[in-house]
């Protein structure tokens, strides 16, 4: 199918996303088996597989949501979060729900990873993505990906396939193709959207605009509708912690990265015990923030020594980086989190995040904004 074939069926299937959405909403509900209402799970049974997910962090307000748009983006999560329960009601491991529900959203052009990644300054899509097994602390990271479709499976594959931790740039996209990981061309990951944002932005700031991707769809004669404000995917990484039948957890984490960064520039995602870190001696946790802080705090690391070490609660600890230490160094963003013992996690000081959690036999709780559970 050729690019500018399958942009028009991408844009005809948000349009779907976002009526449906719509109807569910009116209905009073999101999907069968979703609620945002009942009083949040905070622990999970034990045997039970449980699931904890985010879609990034960001000036994320109701004043600045249609309705429409707020369901689309609950569809997607859902669609996720769903893909995750597949695979544990299927006795899979951890890592193999966190790499199918990722997988579902760096195809969904909503969200900030793969197909919806945003574009650097040069007019490319960089992207990040990181995968940590707490049963092993063995670990997959990839950085300044352009090629690879599925990052996060990429990240699996140094883990399992190569002696390494991290590889970036080209060697990462070489070793994708090395282990039959599928290919595309740059542009596979424009968005109309994204590169409007990020033409605006160059504007804004007073620097050139590159050259349009060559192999995107024509420039439309009309812009883009904007479906969200500028500042609402300033974090835009997503990721999900899970535990496990076998009471294993892991993190996972995706991202296309900043708007308009410079030089290659690497935040916290593929940087183990920053925005991606699990040991079944503590908690697993996936971040999204400015990454620059979160790297400074080693955030994800930090939460869970302080659940090892000095015994704390995971929502006590979750709080005591994320608006406590975080804070202090004007550093903003999110976590989700999980332990082998079955307690979940979220925490953000952001005016919102995307985010959702489910535990076996119940229903999809998800949240946006920070009036919410």
């Amino acid at each position: 199918m050729d690019l500018v074939k399958r942009t028009r069926l991408l844009g005809a299937g948000l349009g779907l996303w976002m009526a449906s959405g719509m109807m569910a909403m009116a209905q009073g509900s999101l999907a069968p088996g979703v609620t945002s209402g009942a009083p949040l799970v905070t622990r999970a049974a034990p045997h039970k597989w449980a699931i904890v997910m985010h879609g990034g962090a960001g000036v994320i307000e109701r004043a600045s949501m249609k309705p429409d748009t707020e369901a689309a983006y609950k569809a997607g999560m859902d669609a996720s979060i769903r893909a995750a329960s597949r695979v544990l009601d299927g006795g899979g491991h951890a890592m193999d729900a966190i790499e199918a529900a990722l997988k579902v959203l760096e195809e969904d052009p909503l969200f900030n990873c793969g197909h919806g990644a945003v574009f650097a300054a040069d007019g490319t899509n960089q992207l990040d993505a990181a995968l940590m097994d707490g049963a092993t602390m063995r670990a997959g990271a990839v950085a300044d990906v352009t090629t690879t479709r599925h990052p996060i499976s990429l990240a699996r594959a140094v883990m399992e396939r190569s002696p390494h931790v991290m590889l970036i740039g080209h060697g990462a996209d070489d070793f994708a193709k090395s282990v039959g990981l599928e290919q595309v061309p740059n542009s596979f990951f424009f968005t109309g959207r994204r590169w409007q944002g990020l033409v605006k932005q160059m504007k804004k700031e007073g620097k050139p605009v590159p050259p349009r991707p060559v192999g995107a769809p024509p420039e439309p004669g009309t812009p883009v509708v904007e479906i969200e404000t500028p500042e609402a995917h300033k974090y835009g990484t997503v990721g999900m912690v899970v535990r496990d039948h076998d009471g294993n957890i892991a993190a996972g984490t995706t991202t296309g990265g900043t708007q308009a960064k410079l030089w290659n520039r690497v935040g916290d995602t593929p940087i183990i015990g920053a925005g991606t870190y699990a040991s079944n001696e503590s908690c697993a946790v996936s971040a999204t923030g400015t990454g620059e802080y979160f790297i400074r705090l080693t955030v994800a690391r930090t939460i869970c020594a302080l659940v090892q070490y000095k015994g704390m609660p995971l929502q006590a600890a979750v709080d005591d980086v994320v608006q406590r230490q975080l804070g202090a160094i004007h550093g903003d963003g999110g976590v989700i989190a999980i332990t082998p013992d079955g307690q979940m996690a979220w925490g953000f000081n952001t005016p919102g995040m995307f985010r959702a959690r489910l535990v076996e036999g119940g229903a999809v709780q998800m949240g946006i904004y920070r009036d919410e559970p």
